[in-house]
């Protein structure tokens, strides 16, 4: 998790939210990524996304069996989907979402029985230190949106 959170900083440090996810198989890395739906203009950019793309890419194949993801920030509807869909055996996430999470805060897909593939999951790894680089962020982007209302104007 403490990599995954070095890739956040790398999204932050380019403006996007502080989001890191690394793939791991066998013990070895096999996927890694960051947020960059803004600066890549792609709504599906998201930190799980790009680093099973890029695990997938590696062992040259799109089911990614046996393989656990460490992600920063509970996962949204859209990479729990993709969880699934790659057989990812284990997610292992740092700190809850509670607007848009799709494991445990806001839906529980992967407790449902209608997927054909279980991925298990645990939660609250590294949780504060997860939490703490989102809310620094948000604050960071609140108070510069404050200080442009600020400006007067000529």
């Amino acid at each position: 998790m403490t990599y995954a959170l070095q890739l956040a900083a790398k999204g932050e440090a380019i403006g996007e939210v502080p989001v890191g996810a690394v793939i791991v198989q066998d013990e070895k890395i096999i996927g890694e990524g960051f947020n960059q739906p803004i600066t890549g203009y792609d709504p599906t950019a998201h930190a799980e996304i790009i680093a099973l793309r890029q695990a997938a890419q590696q062992v040259k194949n799109y089911r990614l069996s046996g393989s656990t993801i460490y992600v920063t920030l509970e996962p949204c509807t859209m990479c729990v989907g993709a969880l699934v869909h790659a057989r990812i055996a284990r997610l292992v996430f740092g700190t809850t979402e509670p607007k848009a999470g799709a494991v445990v805060s806001k839906s529980r897909l992967l407790d449902n029985d209608y997927f054909n593939h279980k991925v298990d999951y645990c939660g609250g790894l590294m949780a504060q230190q997860c939490q703490h680089q989102l809310s620094n962020f948000f604050a960071v982007r609140r108070e510069q949106k404050r200080q442009e209302k600020l400006v007067p104007l000529k």
